[in-house]
């Protein structure tokens, strides 16, 4: 189950709800470790393979806390400015996309270590989300396959040339390759 975006295993069921732990690490690098009972809470089920996706692929491994820093109407819907921290900031580009507590909204740009998105009137009444103000902090989930291009192009990463690829079963030595 995800809460706020973060994947959480639930350990019971019980007549009004779930319960989950919330392991230390957890607390720390999410906005969980700060909640109130009480608070407004995002839930969403795990996606069954086959069903629908509507955004981007969303994992529940948070990479970081943001925070509002502007709020401004536009038309029907809101534009939100958040400050990304350091460690998310690579993964952030324009027209790309981001989870704001588990929700997948699209990048409208991105300077100086703060990116914008616009919440559209489906957003605003499916979601917690128009409820934010400046002040206020979310889970930050970068784009899966930013990540793991990154990591993969990184200087430190081996260079994927052919000898790479053979060695990883992708053709054999000398085979032609398509």
């Amino acid at each position: 189950m995800a809460v706020n975006g973060v994947c959480l295993t639930v350990r019971a069921h019980t007549g009004e709800g779930f319960e989950a732990d919330i392991g230390p690490e957890t607390a720390r690098v999410t906005t969980l470790g700060r909640a109130r009972q009480g608070q407004r809470m995002h839930l969403e089920r795990a996606l069954s393979f086959g069903g629908r996706l509507d955004g981007h692929l969303v994992t529940g491994h948070v990479d970081g806390v943001g925070q509002v820093v502007e709020r401004s109407d536009r038309g029907s819907g809101i534009d939100l400015r958040v400050r990304a921290p350091e460690s998310v900031r690579p993964f952030l580009i324009e027209k790309g996309s981001v989870a704001l507590d588990g929700v997948s909204l699209t990048l409208n740009d991105v300077k100086d270590g703060s990116f914008r998105v616009t919440l559209v009137p489906h957003t605003l009444q499916k979601t917690r989300l128009g409820e934010l103000k400046p002040g206020d902090e979310v889970n930050l989930e970068a784009d899966l396959i930013g990540k793991y291009l990154l990591h993969f192009i990184s200087p430190e990463r081996r260079e994927v040339d052919e000898a790479f690829l053979a060695e990883h079963g992708f053709f054999e030595p000398g085979e032609r390759k398509r």
